[in-house]
């Protein structure tokens, strides 16, 4: 053997990042690897944090420095050794687009193509490819020029862009309810505005008095016409208040700045209920939400113009381009025809390429970022996934294991993070982790083969072979939710009883229109609670404590206990440590080197004033309570001495959906998706309302936690709610009492009811695609 032939495997050895406990293993190159294990047993933590982040941290460590001062900077993972590390490309569930002008095109170059090949062949000719470019304003202008030589000499210049003027290429234009910005009663001063963040108290309170463009104490509604116009619509204009030089704005102007240009997805909860209160947004009636302006949607091949092309859906388009024989743009159609066959082949062929990416599920996300890797001439590279069969209905996980198998036939490293066992069935190597979660994994457990890890005993090789059994007797309804007429997206005037008081699955392949009818037609009305897949907003002063409540009342009882003030005990208060300010570690920047975090040394990480730490509630300090993990937690406020109701309550929920090995005090930066979304869960489980909504609440959940979830599930239908999931697990099909089936296909293929019955009817029919693969699962 050539000795460049002998680098066969990944080292690792003495990984100790977040709960790992000194891992060491070998994984070979050029093949399929899978890790599995609970959720919070180390999974990501040992693939994305250890593997790939040394992976990118080297990777960037070969720019100049100069570059390197413009790149995220990464620390070195708490690793002895990582030996035998190839070029790693992470495709993870992150959302798209926190800007409202990208689009499903932008993101994957298919609207690049498609703007050259109108270029090159649209008539009317009307210019270059940015003439087609929604994001490309259409510009002109004239002046003078001094030369070289000293002559001065007068120039005029247009550029040509495809962007709608009056929506600016969003596709929407907004319009503002009065009502929600201000209180017309109250004066400025009294606190008349409703925006969030604009207080009196602060900056915009002084800017506001500087002004001298109304009277701060004299209500709105008392306002002359130039008064409210200067408070609304004022342009930027330069005031000096109190010796220094501002700008001042009109309300909307800023707003539109501020808000109005990003997406509503990647808004914190808070701006985003203002915004949805206080904006309405429409189509723009200029371009009819094309986002492009009128010679761009002139310009047409066939009699097909790039706006009609971006709003057909995929594999239509893919079918039109196919058609399309013109020599002299070969080569481009070519391309624009392998990615549009991409998009079909993974799945994805219902979407549109005029589709807001922040409108894309965390697995539709991730397909898209696949189809970039798939043309990819590169070989050699690590391609790491986490859960890429999210969203996936057992039908299409066939073809997302086909497309695994042929990154890694190409000649890569492939690893997978997975929980579903028909992906864990194509690997060449599995690594399962555990055996707990938090501080009970963080351990190889096994390692092999998927046939030995069947034999192995494990957790995961236990339960790899389960199969539910569809339910002897189901519940009976107690009257329904009647949807009529349901036309939101693909959807084709559907009529549909969904049953109440029962658990209801919905279900269907990836685009039937399952989100469609649920979200547009059941999740806005009253009494309906909605648990979706949204990424929670935190900082990582955020943890689960302050996220689902269970601080406040914490914080209240340690106050009353020793009679002190309940602000003491706010690691983002009065009770912080000065020195870290309550975030338990020092931050160092070092320009254009890696930002160094180090524990604090005055309050050793705790967050809290050494004084704070002095309180106690039943023999422990806030430092401690923070640091317990939930069960732990939950028996503590459980105890007389320091029994807190309304605390135990809100964690027995939070070790029902499976995070009983969760510390109150992690950051929430540091958990992984499954995590986060249970804890969403457990914190909206409180809610009042008589219909809950869940949104795949069996994603990040291995297969040994499902059924937990199902017990989960039916308590909360014993306690009189109806609940209604969406789902592809086939073992909450097999667990529903009834079933609504949507399809048969995707996009305009789909947005049918195929079936509304019970499991043993939908198995028994066998007539959809969801009939035939719960069948086989349940051995039917």
């Amino acid at each position: 053997m050539h000795a460049a032939d002998s680098h066969d495997v990944i080292r690792i050895q003495g990984a100790r990042e977040n709960n790992l406990k000194d891992v060491s293993l070998e994984l070979p190159k050029r093949r399929l690897t899978v890790f599995t294990g609970v959720s919070g047993s180390g999974k990501s933590s040992l693939v994305f944090a250890t593997i790939a982040a040394e992976s990118q941290r080297m990777i960037n460590e070969t720019y100049s420095t100069f570059v390197q001062g413009f790149m995220p900077t990464m620390a070195r993972p708490d690793v002895d050794l990582l030996e035998g590390l190839t070029t790693a490309i992470i495709v993870d569930q992150e959302r798209m687009g926190a800007n409202v002008r990208s689009t499903v095109g932008t993101v994957t170059d298919a609207n690049a193509m498609l703007r050259m090949l109108f270029s090159r062949l649209g008539q009317p000719h009307i210019g270059s490819p940015q003439a087609f470019s929604f994001n490309v304003p259409s510009v002109s202008g004239a002046g003078s020029i001094r030369t070289a030589s000293g002559k001065t000499e007068k120039r005029s210049f247009s550029i040509t862009g495809g962007m709608c003027p009056r929506c600016e290429g969003t596709g929407s234009v907004s319009d503002f309810d009065f009502t929600a910005l201000y209180d017309a009663t109250k004066s400025l001063a009294g606190g008349a505005l409703l925006v969030p963040g604009y207080s009196m108290d602060g900056w915009y309170g002084r800017i506001f008095a500087g002004s001298g463009y109304f009277d701060m104490d004299k209500p709105i509604g008392e306002f002359t016409e130039r008064e409210l116009n200067d408070l609304l619509f004022r342009e930027p204009t330069k005031i000096k208040v109190e010796g220094i030089n501002l700008t001042y704005e009109g309300l909307i102007p800023k707003i539109q700045k501020s808000m109005l240009s990003k997406d509503k997805e990647a808004m914190q909860p808070h701006i985003r209920a203002f915004v949805e209160r206080a904006i309405t947004f429409q189509s723009c009636p200029e371009c009819g939400g094309t986002r492009l302006a009128a010679p761009a949607r002139s310009s047409k091949i066939r009699g097909v113009s790039i706006a009609d092309v971006c709003a057909m859906q995929i594999s239509d388009l893919a079918g039109w381009v196919r058609g399309l024989d013109e020599p002299s743009v070969g080569p481009l159609v070519g391309g624009l025809q392998h990615l549009l066959d991409s998009f079909v082949g993974i799945g994805l062929g219902y979407l549109s390429l005029d589709r807001a990416s922040g409108t894309l599920s965390g697995g539709e996300a991730q397909r898209t970022k696949m189809i970039r890797h798939l043309g990819s001439s590169l070989t050699d590279v690590t391609y790491v996934f986490d859960e890429p069969t999210i969203g996936l209905h057992p039908h299409d996980i066939q073809r997302m294991n086909e497309l695994l198998l042929r990154l890694r036939d190409k000649g890569n490293t492939v690893l997978v993070v997975e929980h579903k066992p028909e992906a864990i069935a194509i690997a060449d190597h599995v690594v399962d982790l555990g055996p707990g979660a938090g501080t009970g994994g963080g351990m190889i457990c096994f390692e092999g083969t998927v046939e030995a890890l069947r034999g192995s005993g494990t957790l995961t090789g236990r339960h790899l072979d389960d199969r539910a059994r569809l339910k002897g007797s189901v519940r009976s309804p107690k009257g329904s939710l009647e949807v009529r007429g349901a036309s939101a997206n693909n959807l084709k005037e559907v009529d549909v009883d969904i049953p109440l008081g029962v658990l209801t699955v919905v279900t269907g392949v990836a685009g039937s229109g399952k989100s469609s009818l649920i979200h547009g037609s059941v999740a806005p009305r009253q009494d309906v609670v909605v648990i979706d897949q949204g990424a929670i907003k935190g900082s990582r002063r955020s943890n689960p404590a302050t996220y689902s409540g269970l601080l406040e009342p914490v914080r209240k009882a340690f106050a009353k206990a020793n009679s002190v003030k309940p602000a003491l005990f706010s690691a983002n208060s009065e009770g912080a440590c000065p020195v870290c300010n309550g975030a338990g570690v020092i931050y160092t920047e070092l320009g254009f080197m890696d930002t160094v975090s180090t524990p604090c040394e005055e309050c050793e990480g705790k967050r809290y004033q050494p004084a704070v730490l002095e309180y106690r509630l039943n023999g422990r300090d806030i430092a401690e309570v923070l640091a317990m993990p939930v069960t732990e937690a939950a028996a503590f406020f459980a105890e007389d001495e320091s029994a807190i109701p309304g605390a135990h309550r809100i964690l027995a929920r939070m070790a029902d959906v499976g995070l009983g090995y969760l510390a109150l005090g992690q950051p929430l930066t540091t958990l992984s998706g499954g995590e986060r979304q249970r804890l969403k869960l457990a914190t909206q489980m409180g809610e009042r309302g008589g219909i809950y909504v869940l949104d795949e609440p069996t994603t990040g959940l291995h297969l040994a936690d499902v059924e937990q979830l199902l017990g989960l599930l039916d308590r909360l239908v014993d306690s009189g709610k109806s609940v209604i999931v969406i789902e592809h697990n086939q073992a909450v099909m097999a667990h529903a009492d009834w079933i609504i089936d949507l399809g048969p296909g995707a996009g305009h293929d789909g947005g049918r009811v195929v079936f509304e019955g019970t499991p043993a009817g939908l198995v028994a029919g066998r007539a959809t695609l969801t009939g035939e693969h719960l069948a086989k699962y349940v051995r039917a």
